[in-house]
């Protein structure tokens, strides 16, 4: 068996596991030492897989389904927008906006609770830095995830509720989850 041939059977072993395996375990499975296991996890990752390290052993990241959301709305309503999201159980992963001359802008934002929208919020009332979306008249994307496909579906309901769900154009369509 070649390298890539173990990493993508290490891959399968880990995927069917419902709990961590460890590298001796790794290792015994595909006839390899713990060595070889933990030089293939770093290839692995190098190769964007998200095998985490945990003291059991290795496992694979869970993957939430994810969303994009087209919105816009005033700063103002920055505060309800994002805790409608995360009330209704979403992580808000990240916001992209579209702008004529720079392109693609996106910025990591992980907003999964109330607290990490006040700390966010708070962040921007005390410094001197604004939001993104007043560069494109407040549209703006987000990338959000839930436990669930049924979570997704009753946030978007929600923005739509409160006017805030924009309709994409069709050059938009690439910028799915």
């Amino acid at each position: 068996m070649s390298g890539e041939e173990r990493r993508e059977a290490m891959l399968r072993l880990l995927a069917q596991a419902d709990a961590p395996l460890s590298g001796e375990r790794l290792g015994r499975e595909l006839g390899v030492s713990r060595q070889v296991i933990v030089q293939d996890v770093a290839l692995l990752r190098s190769r964007g897989a998200e095998v985490l390290s945990t003291p059991r052993g290795y496992r694979l990241a869970e993957r939430r389904p994810e969303r994009t959301l087209k919105v816009r709305h005033t700063p103002e309503r920055t505060r309800e927008e994002l805790t409608c999201l995360v009330d209704l159980g979403c992580r808000v992963e990240d916001v992209t906006v579209n702008h004529r001359v720079y392109g693609r802008i996106t910025a990591p934002l992980g907003l999964a609770s109330r607290r990490d929208v006040d700390r966010f919020i708070g962040e921007l009332e005390s410094g001197a830095s604004s939001l993104l979306m007043t560069v494109t008249s407040g549209y703006h994307f987000h990338r959000v995830s839930a436990d669930d496909a049924a979570a997704l579906d009753e946030a978007e309901a929600a923005l739509e509720r409160l006017g805030m769900l924009a309709e994409r154009l069709p050059y938009e369509r690439d910028l799915e989850a």
